[in-house]
């Protein structure tokens, strides 16, 4: 199959050609390497690709044949390297399969590579000392996003239809929204985190995808949720598969628009009159639209506080246990200075702090489930700013601790993280671009726990009624100057 026709295909369309017989997983991967080799020098997406020893699923999964690509960190592939990002975990190479990693397997996905990541998935934008940085594929000048932003670049460039993802603060919708693609962030304990974890950030973190369709995030989530033995947390089972949610309507909806952020941020004219854009869609579309205010259910500054001791108190144990298991020193020639100003922050967080900051996960969950008695969905831009610039997030970061430099990544993203606190479903959805720069700008869009299907409801009629998909970023695998 030929890169031009191979980029006009989703993975659920791929996957339907392997099932006709009208080509093979080996020629899909073939040419998704060699996507993959015409734009990665571009945009540095891919860090590693090897043969891939996959093949299509026995059972009736959507994806069986598809080529994918795996983060740098959370899944584990037995046999490959997983080095997050740090010359830290530099030459780690799993020892098994995760959870996760096995559930792939059943789908018939074809992994082939690991996809970029900053230094411990610890930043918002991609651009580790070890690997470089990664590059937008819309404007190769600015940031793909983090800390999944080898994977939004890699399915934005045409490299693959989707690929996998995590996000503790945004880190699935914020590539997503960089890069004009569909990312969800599942309900909490919806995908298992097993099995070497039971949890990551304090239930902060969970697994998920970015693709070019909403319909293949939804057939990988049937793919990929479900409980394993001994998680801590049970996300009830939908009534039906994510894949029908896509194509039914989504109904009336009472939907809240937060244009502004907690903590006074403002949102940039550009974002703010997307917003506006995208709220009269949806009232053309027969949903109820009004202004919302919602109680976050702690001050800012306690909320980016209680994330800041969560955080680096996990950080620091990760580092610890690599230090441990590599025998390298925790220092500047193995971290780079804001992970180990985090790691160093950490190490001070005492026992009782932790748990302070757990009771305000508490409060923050409570305040914005009662919000979802009021409205459906809640809307917000899913970042205040356009893609930023490369080497903007680095500005001055060696002279903040570990408090600033999650007060930093709060700031120029507020609205993801406090839905990761929260535990509940959010997704970033390209419903439109800046009409000067031409850059995507995501919506996100978020509802009660539990209720990923009422978000590819709506997703799914989003994306009937202004088409994403058919527009290509400057570097484009399909492109004949990118072949």
């Amino acid at each position: 199959m030929r890169i031009a026709e191979y980029v006009n295909f989703d993975a659920v369309g791929l996957a339907e050609l392997v099932a006709k017989g009208e080509v093979s997983p080996a020629e899909l991967e073939a040419t998704a390497r060699e996507a993959a080799q015409a734009v990665n020098p571009r945009i540095n997406a891919v860090v590693e690709t090897w043969p891939a020893d996959d093949g299509p699923s026995t059972g009736s999964s959507p994806l069986a044949g598809v080529p994918f690509l795996i983060k740098d960190i959370g899944v584990s592939m037995a046999g490959r390297r997983t080095e997050l990002g740090s010359r830290l975990a530099a030459g780690n190479v799993a020892g098994s399969d995760s959870f996760l990693m096995l559930r792939f397997r059943r789908a018939g996905l074809v992994t082939f590579g690991r996809t970029a990541t900053p230094e411990m998935a610890y930043s918002i934008t991609t651009e580790p000392v070890l690997y470089g940085p990664t590059r937008n594929p819309w404007d190769p000048e600015r940031s793909a996003g983090g800390s999944s932003g080898g994977a939004g670049a890699a399915v934005a460039a045409g490299v693959v239809p989707l690929a996998h993802a995590t996000d503790a603060a945004g880190s699935l919708r914020i590539p997503a929204a960089y890069n004009g693609l569909f990312g969800l962030k599942p309900t909490r304990g919806r995908v298992s985190m097993g099995p070497a974890a039971d949890e990551t950030f304090s239930g902060l973190a969970v697994h998920g995808c970015v693709s070019r369709t909403v319909r293949d995030s939804a057939a990988l989530l049937d793919q990929m949720r479900g409980p394993e033995p001994g998680d801590p947390y049970f996300a009830q089972e939908p009534p039906r598969p994510y894949t029908e949610e896509v194509t039914r309507h989504p109904g009336s909806l009472r939907i809240g628009v937060l244009t502004h952020a907690w903590g006074g941020r403002r949102t940039a004219p550009p974002v703010a009159d997307a917003l506006s854009r995208t709220a009269g869609l949806l009232e053309s579309l027969g949903h109820q639209v009004e202004e919302a205010k919602v109680e976050l259910g702690a001050g800012w500054e306690d909320f980016v506080l209680a994330n800041a001791r969560l955080m680096t108190a996990h950080l620091t144990a990760s580092v610890d246990e690599l230090a441990g298991a590599f025998d390298r020193p925790v220092d500047s020639s193995t971290l780079e200075p804001v992970t180990l100003a985090g790691y160093h922050y950490g190490q001070r967080v005492s026992g009782a702090q932790f748990v302070t900051a757990l009771a305000i996960r508490n409060r923050v969950a409570r305040s914005l489930a009662r919000c979802f008695d009021a409205y459906d969905i809640l809307l917000t831009p899913t970042l205040p700013e356009l893609p930023m610039p490369l080497d903007t997030y680095g500005e001055g970061a060696q002279e903040l601790d570990g408090l600033g430099w999650i007060d930093r990544l709060n700031d120029r993203s507020p609205f993801t993280m406090p839905f990761n606190v929260a535990g509940t479903p959010a997704m970033s959805v390209p419903v439109t671009a800046d009409a000067q720069t031409g850059l995507p700008v995501g919506m996100q869009f978020a509802a009660g726990y539990g209720l990923e299907g009422r978000l590819f409801r709506l997703a799914g009629q989003l994306e009937r009624a202004a088409p994403w998909s058919g527009r290509t970023p400057t570097v484009w695998a399909g492109s004949p100057t990118d072949r």
